[in-house]
């Protein structure tokens, strides 16, 4: 008898545990669902005051190369050139990166994996752990006299702008690839040799077409990341609002316009409300990122 109720007080105190886990990891998912929509709906509300109380048109604010929002009379709040230079900008980075990127992450996992395991995968991590300021700060310290000096133009640039970017986005991409060639399955590099295959054979031929979805995936977080950087790119490119002729030219962005001016407004003006608009657009840019991302990832399970 005394078993029994010693098991029966042992059950009840499981359950309470068992019970009390849940309803904590229950209530914190809820908050955070609660919380994601929450930001959802207050940038959604805060970005179509625009077209909503303004009546600007869609069409005005996405095709317009016109930004005079300052105006007393007929401000314009066109914002093509901050599309563009956010579009140029991180396509220029990812362009430089990704080359690089994949070809150390082959070198870190084929050819080299132990020099890879403790030299390399270690520096990519420091990589990633630096602050945005400090690459924005070496950008603006070394590399805009560099390109002034020794290539041309003002050295305040969209090359300057997508070379940052790029050392940015590069300890994603590698990571990412790295580890989408270490978890494919060892068959796949067997079966290859064991025909006769050189080693580039079979990193060329097998290894990376079946890794192929999962590189896609750093390369789309790298790119989600590049459309969203702000302070390190806004230090390099030269903030000036028009749509360069030339990588030597300087421009701005979505993410710089919107770090610069916000402060410098007043809520509930066009000013204001079109940098919320900007706002709604990278939150889009962003959630496409992630639709795309989940559909890589969809593929990349399928091919396995």
């Amino acid at each position: 008898m005394d078993k029994y109720l010693q098991t029966r007080r042992l059950s009840w105190r499981y359950i309470k545990k068992e019970l009390l886990g849940r309803s904590v990891v229950t209530a914190c998912g809820l908050f955070i669902i609660i919380l994601t929509l929450f930001l959802v709906f207050f940038i959604a509300s805060q970005g179509i005051d625009l077209f909503k109380d303004n009546h600007v048109s869609l069409s005005h604010f996405l095709f317009s190369t016109s930004w005079h929002p300052d105006r007393d009379q007929a401000p314009q709040v066109g914002a093509l050139i901050f599309i563009v230079g956010s579009i140029v900008i991180s396509l220029l980075a990812l362009a430089l990166s990704t080359p690089f990127s994949v070809g150390l992450a082959i070198f870190m996992t084929e050819i080299s994996p132990g020099l890879g395991k403790k030299v390399l995968q270690p520096a990519i991590e420091i990589f990633v752990g630096i602050p945005s300021v400090v690459y924005g700060w070496v950008g603006l310290s070394l590399l805009v006299p560099f390109i002034r000096t020794h290539i041309g133009g003002m050295g305040f640039s969209v090359l300057a702008g997508g070379l940052v970017l790029a050392l940015m986005i590069f300890p994603t991409i590698t990571s990412i690839s790295a580890d989408t060639l270490r978890s494919l399955p060892h068959h796949y590099k067997e079966a290859s040799l064991a025909l006769g295959a050189t080693r580039w054979q079979t990193i060329r031929r097998i290894l990376l077409p079946s890794a192929t979805p999962g590189i896609l995936t750093g390369v789309v977080l790298g790119l989600a990341r590049a459309f969203g950087e702000a302070l390190a790119v806004q230090m390099v490119i030269g903030n000036t609002i028009k749509i360069p002729g030339s990588l030597l030219q300087p421009t701005t962005n979505l993410t710089s316009i919107m770090t610069m001016d916000m402060g410098n407004t007043v809520m509930g003006t066009m000013w204001n409300n079109a940098l919320w608009s900007m706002a709604l657009l990278l939150f889009i840019i962003s959630f496409s990122f992630i639709l795309l991302i989940r559909k890589l990832g969809a593929i990349g399970a399928m091919t396995k």
